[in-house]
C-alpha cells in the first residue's frame, strides 16, 4: 500500500485523540492466539497503525456504551414520570368531582336555612316555647354544628389536595421536558461516536479489517489468558439457582441476535437490555441499566459467583454480562457485533452483582 493510504489511517486516528487501552468486548472466551502478520515494507500499514486503530475503536464504542446507559436511563426516567402524571391526572379528576359533590351539599344546607325563614338553627331554638322540643332541637343544632365545620373542613382539604396535585403535575412534567432533552442529547453522542468508529472502519481495506479482528481477538485472549492464570476459576464453583437457570437459558436463547444500542428485544438488544430481560423471565424485575445494575443490586465476590449473575465491566460501569460459568459470559458486546460467548475476564472488571441474592 502506498503512503497516501498510510496517511490517511494516521490522519484519522490522530484526529480522533489517543485513549487508553481497552480489552475488545465480543472476541471469543476461548479464541486461539492469532497468527502474527508477516512483517510489513515501510510503505504499508503496519500492525503498530492497526493497533493504534483498535485502541480508537474501542474508545469510541465505549464512549457510545456510555451515551446508550446514560439514553436508557433518561428514557426509564420519562417513562415512570409519564405513569406519575397519569396517575396525578386521574387523583385531580377525582378531587374535582368530590371539591363538586362537597359543594353541592353546602348549597343544600344553605338552601335548607333559606327555607326555613333564614334564621340559623341557633336563632329558632330560642324562640322555641316547648321544652321538650328545646331540648331535642338542641341535640339537633350540636350535630349540625358538627356537620357543618365537618364539611368546611373537608372542603379546605380537598381543595388544598387538588392544589398540590396540580403543583405535583407540574414538577413531573418539568423533569419530563428535563429528561427529554438528556435523552435527546444522549441519543446525539451515541450516533456521533458510532458514525466516527464506523468511519474510522471504513478507512480500512479488507485484508486490514481482517488484521483488525486478529488483533482484537488478541487482545481479549492475552486478558482472559491473565484472568484465568490468576487461579480464580478454582475457586468459582457456585451453582445457578432456579431463577438463574432461567435468566441464563433466556439469554443464551439470543445469541445471535444483533446488538443494537437501547434496545431489550425481542429481536436485538444492548448489554442491559439483554442481562435486564433475562431476569425479567425469570420472574425479577432489574434495574434498566448497567450503572444501574451495579448500583442497586448486590454485590457478590468474584470467587462466589454463580451462573446467572451480571459482571459489570469498566471503572464507570458501562458495559454488563452474563456469568454462564466455567470462565464464559454471555454478552451484548457493541454496534456491528451479535450476542454471544465470550471469556468472563477479557474486558476489566469492576464487580459482580447478584439479583437473586
Amino acid at each position: 500500500m502506498g503512503t497516501g493510504k498510510r496517511g490517511l489511517i494516521a490522519t484519522a486516528v490522530t484526529v480522533i485523540g489517543a485513549v487508553a487501552v481497552l480489552a475488545a468486548p465480543g472476541a471469543a472466551f476461548a479464541a486461539p492466539r492469532p497468527t502474527p502478520s508477516p512483517t510489513a515494507s515501510p510503505t504499508a500499514v503496519t500492525n503498530k497503525d492497526i493497533e493504534a486503530v483498535r485502541k480508537q475503536l474501542d474508545a469510541l464504542y465505549h464512549d457510545a456504551a456510555v451515551a446508550t446507559d446514560a439514553y436508557n436511563a433518561a428514557e426509564e426516567k420519562s417513562e415512570q414520570q409519564s405513569a406519575q402524571i397519569v396517575a396525578l391526572a386521574r387523583k385531580i379528576v377525582k378531587g374535582q368531582e368530590k371539591l363538586a359533590k362537597l359543594k353541592a351539599r353546602a348549597g343544600a344546607a344553605a338552601a335548607a336555612q333559606y327555607r326555613a325563614n333564614g334564621l340559623p338553627d341557633e336563632a329558632q331554638l330560642m324562640l322555641s316555647d316547648d321544652p321538650q322540643e328545646f331540648l331535642d332541637a338542641t341535640g339537633r343544632v350540636l350535630q349540625g354544628q358538627r356537620a357543618t365545620k365537618a364539611l368546611i373542613a373537608e372542603l379546605t382539604r380537598t381543595q388544598q389536595d387538588l392544589k398540590q396535585y396540580a403543583d405535583d403535575a407540574s414538577a413531573q412534567w418539568t423533569k419530563l421536558e428535563a429528561n427529554r432533552k438528556a435523552r435527546a442529547a444522549a441519543k446525539k453522542k451515541v450516533e456521533q461516536q458510532i458514525a466516527a468508529a464506523e468511519k474510522l472502519e471504513s478507512q480500512l481495506e479488507e485484508k486490514e479489517k481482517k488484521r483488525l479482528a486478529e488483533l482484537e481477538e488478541q487482545a481479549a485472549h492475552q486478558a482472559q489468558t491473565a484472568w484465568l492464570d490468576s487461579g480464580i476459576l478454582e475457586e468459582i464453583n457456585g451453582k445457578a439457582s432456579a431463577a438463574g437457570k432461567t435468566a441464563v437459558a433466556y439469554a443464551t436463547d439470543q445469541i445471535n441476535k444483533p446488538y443494537e444500542w437501547g434496545a431489550e428485544g425481542p429481536d436485538s438488544y444492548d448489554c442491559s437490555g439483554l442481562t435486564s430481560q433475562a431476569w425479567a423471565s425469570a420472574g425479577k424485575p432489574i434495574p434498566r441499566t448497567s450503572q444501574e445494575q451495579w448500583r442497586q443490586l448486590k454485590h457478590i465476590d468474584v470467587k462466589d459467583m454463580r451462573p446467572g449473575d451480571l459482571i459489570i465491566y469498566f471503572d464507570d460501569a458501562s458495559h454488563v454480562a452474563m456469568y454462564l460459568g466455567d470462565g464464559a459470559i454471555v454478552h451484548a458486546p457493541r454496534p456491528g457485533r451479535t450476542v454471544t460467548i465470550a471469556g468472563a475476564g477479557s474486558m476489566p472488571i469492576l464487580g459482580v452483582v447478584r439479583p437473586d441474592a
